[in-house]
């Protein structure tokens, strides 16, 4: 997606239903990209994102079984899984998959379409319109999602935090996921390509995954 394309970001759609999540979460990665996160007066666009399965991904926080902090990404789907790391932020994840099957798409970055003013005091150190939600957990800040948000529906008309479509991505980039310390070289990151508000790539590290 180039210049032109982020000069006409589209107005969001309809709200996502369940079944449109209930799927393996690389492809709902992809659906991701360019829909719309709600939550009061502020909107983002996403434009990064990352896949996590549970058993078979040595990555996931599923990987070694259910347990009280990751039992919203067992589903059903459609929930929000938001964890807290490194003792300072938090994390928010879409649900996928079936219910009892583990599958989340973190989201990783997005792009601040409206209530901007409300996003810069929460983050009043954004050096830019573009730095608001660049990173997990500064689109969990812009948005006022916290621990209490774990679990809700974003498929629900009257949840606090909505999910809308937005218009296909045609400009998709794909690349490893950012600071995991197990395998580092999966290509489960995908980002809109070109967009300012992608966040930086860092190989390796502590595991931060969803």
């Amino acid at each position: 997606m180039g210049r032109g394309d982020r000069a006409q970001v589209a107005v969001p759609g309809e709200q996502f239903t369940r079944a449109d999540l209930a799927i393996d979460p690389v492809d709902a990665a992809r659906v991701l990209l360019g829909s719309f996160l709600v939550a009061g007066e502020v909107t983002v666009r996403i434009v990064e994102v990352e896949a996590y399965r549970g058993g078979d991904d040595p990555a996931s926080h599923c990987y070694r079984g259910r347990t009280p902090r990751n039992d919203a990404m067992f589903g059903p789907a459609g929930h929000l899984y938001v964890y807290f790391v490194y003792g300072m932020h938090f994390c928010a994840n879409v649900v996928s998959l079936t219910d009892g099957v583990p599958g989340a798409v973190l989201l990783r970055a997005g792009e601040v379409v409206s209530g901007v003013d409300q996003a810069r005091l929460r983050r009043p150190a954004a050096r830019s319109t573009a730095d608001l939600a660049r990173g997990p957990a500064k689109l969990c800040g812009v948005l006022g999602i916290d621990r209490t948000h774990n679990g809700i529906d974003l498929t629900d008309p009257a949840s606090p935090v909505r999910l809308l479509r937005g218009d296909p991505v045609t400009g998709v980039s794909v690349g490893p996921r950012v600071g995991v310390a197990v395998a580092v070289d999966v290509p489960w990151r995908f980002w809109v390509t070109g967009s300012p508000s992608v966040s930086t790539y860092r190989r390796g590290g502590r595991v931060r995954p969803g």
